[in-house]
């Protein structure tokens, strides 16, 4: 396990330096940053250190910050910095999620103390899961991945396979699938796991600023540029670069990239200088990029050159015998993010998440678990299925995951089982061995 570290965040340089000094004098290893993307690109699920932040910073300020940590890792300690008139956020925060917060000005000693009770809980929270990976033989590609059908099993053994490689890899899937947790995981699982993961979202940036978003610029380079900047892919140095929403990257910009990609160096805006890259970059995209480029709205050298590996994740309707167990999954991270108790989920609960079609794929399924968690209404009622399958076929996806949503509930018992379901012996062991369900996968 690398050494454990304090992510520090704060724009303002004397509190950075003040909080470096009061830390290092302690003996404990402080990394500041002046901006939250910067310490965000260090968050993943096993990284051993923690997050301090100040709240109001511009740009993605420190209660943004704290929400996408706790995305990552909903256990993950967050210790936030607020100024006077922010006490009452603060402790919404702590509702949120956040571990605890402090005033500013705040004592050194109270900094000091505040951090290492931080630190505590988290060794703590990654001992137990390296315990618990232990004893249920998962690994960290199976932690963020989850799911025993036969899809998704492939998918883990293919990032496996190709993490300890240096290949470009194309992700693709549906809206709410876990692109980006995929991609999270193969980083993770990589050699470059212990340098920054640096997500971008090719839709979200600015039309005007993308180019100096990416490749950074030199002072002087356009109006407004009074200094040079490191852009994205330089931050990602010795990491990994993460293009989702590739689909939407402008085409005049896509052969920039293609540059990049190719000659695994960029020039910044305002040089003639090439820099060298050190990455290793994964694309997502919901749309067929095939498609897109015999339609001429995507490169397709481009294609190509991304798409030397190509993950296609499954939708929900795919592998409906994950869809309960996926659900308790979920609604134990959320009852830790909420800091609660995590509840039991009934069978029938169960039963009626089973049977409920999910176009939003795992994003819509989390945010069902997080209201189950909070005790709120599930209303999960009957939607709309698929036009692409047939009669038959969503009959079948529907028995399948009605019958793992039961042996799930009765912890793989199968007496249990065909008794709550009014099914024989018999008739549960043909179904089961139609849809590929195994009793093991459901034993408590």
């Amino acid at each position: 396990m690398s050494r454990e570290t304090i992510l520090f965040v704060d724009d303002e340089e004397h509190l950075r330096l003040a909080a470096i000094q009061s830390l290092e004098l302690e003996d404990m290893h402080v990394t500041a940053f002046s901006d939250a993307e910067k310490a965000l690109a260090r968050v993943a699920r096993d990284f051993p250190g923690i997050l301090v932040t100040d709240i109001r910073m511009p740009g993605m300020d420190g209660l943004e910050l704290m929400r996408r940590a706790l995305e990552i890792d909903p256990e993950f300690p967050v210790i936030l910095v607020t100024g006077h008139g922010d006490i009452e956020l603060a402790v919404q925060s702590m509702r949120d999620g956040a571990y605890d917060f402090l005033e500013k000005p705040y004592a050194p000693a109270r900094l000091v103390e505040t951090v290492r009770r931080a630190q505590d809980k988290r060794r703590l929270t990654i001992e137990n899961r390296a315990l618990r990976s232990q004893v249920g033989g998962r690994d960290a590609i199976e932690a963020r991945l989850t799911g025993r059908s036969p899809v998704m099993v492939r998918l883990r053994q293919t990032l496996r396979t190709i993490a300890e490689t240096e290949a470009d890899v194309l992700i693709v899937g549906e809206t709410g699938t876990g692109k980006e947790v995929a991609a999270r995981a193969l980083h993770r699982a990589s050699p470059r796991s212990d340098a920054p993961f640096v997500h971008i979202n090719c839709a979200a940036l600015p039309a005007d600023l993308i180019e100096s978003e990416l490749f950074g610029h030199e002072a002087g380079a356009f109006a407004g540029a009074t200094r040079a900047r490191y852009g994205k892919f330089e931050h990602a140095r010795r990491g990994t670069v993460f293009l989702d929403e590739i689909e939407s990257m402008p085409l005049p910009l896509q052969a920039k990239l293609l540059h990049a990609i190719q000659n695994r160096s960029i020039t910044r805006l305002g040089s003639n200088d090439p820099i060298a890259l050190d990455v290793r970059f994964i694309a997502a995209s919901k749309r067929d990029l095939v498609a897109a480029a015999a339609e001429g709205h995507f490169r397709s050298d481009l294609l190509y050159r991304l798409n030397v590996v190509t993950l296609t994740l499954p939708t929900l309707a795919e592998r409906p015998e994950d869809v309960p167990r996926l659900f308790v999954h979920l609604v134990q991270e959320a009852a830790a993010r909420y800091k609660r108790p995590a509840p039991d989920v009934p069978g029938a609960i169960l039963d009626a998440v089973a049977a409920r079609p999910w176009p939003g794929n795992v994003r819509e399924l989390r945010n069902a678990a997080d209201r189950f968690a909070l005790g709120l209404d599930l209303d999960i009622g009957e939607a709309s299925t698929s036009s692409s399958q047939t009669l038959a076929e969503q009959v079948a996806a529907h028995e399948k995951a009605l019958i793992a949503a039961s042996l799930l509930a009765h912890g793989g018992s199968l007496k249990e089982t065909y008794e709550s379901l009014g099914l024989s012996r018999k008739a549960l062991y043909e179904k089961m061995q139609k849809y590929g369900l195994s009793r093991d996968a459901f034993a408590e």
